[in-house]
């Protein structure tokens, strides 16, 4: 039972929104964002951090949202998978399109938990090579691509935003 006493009052940046939410201490942030937020692009699998499923960006690093309390939230920056699309038009972003162009996915349930993986990790390496990619994408489970469909994905975003990079820079690198 619930009372008064045993409940917080967070004020939690998802997405760049900031949402206050009403809690219980032990409630994970995954529960948070998908009953009490909405966010339902967020999947529970595993609820034990195995599956990766529920993986979002905490400050920008890859976390699994089953194992942190929405409280530990609170004062960082939290990005879903509904982050990514662009939020006026929909249009996919770059990320998602390489998923798609490469079929990435086939169910979909681990896919928004390897999208924001590999978003954290392009941000943090976006030289990666392919052994780098199947490296990173070994922590989440996926039972229907078998995982080089999702390597080929990562890699074909990672190289097209270099490209893009090099086609914007001066830089001799690029040459």
């Amino acid at each position: 039972m619930t009372t008064p006493d045993n409940l917080l009052l967070l004020t939690l940046d998802i997405n760049g929104e900031e949402h206050e939410v009403i809690t219980e201490p032990r409630r994970t942030l995954v529960d948070v964002l998908r009953h009490d937020l909405r966010l339902t692009g967020t999947h529970v699998g595993c609820e034990h951090g195995i599956c990766g499923a529920c993986t979002v960006l905490v400050d920008g690093r890859p976390a699994r949202a089953c194992l942190m309390f929405a409280a530990q939230a609170e004062g960082a920056q939290i990005r879903t998978v509904e982050s990514l699309a662009d939020p006026v038009t929909g249009e996919l972003n770059d990320l998602q399109r390489s998923f798609t162009e490469h079929h990435g996915l086939q169910c979909g349930f681990c896919t928004p938990g390897f999208l924001m993986l590999a978003d954290g990790f392009l941000a943090e390496q976006p030289e990666a090579t392919k052994d780098d990619i199947r490296e990173v994408v070994a922590a989440n489970l996926c039972r229907c691509t078998g995982y080089q469909t999702i390597v080929e994905a990562i890699d074909g975003c990672a190289t097209a935003r270099r490209a893009a990079n090099c086609d914007a820079s001066e830089e001799p690198a690029c040459s």
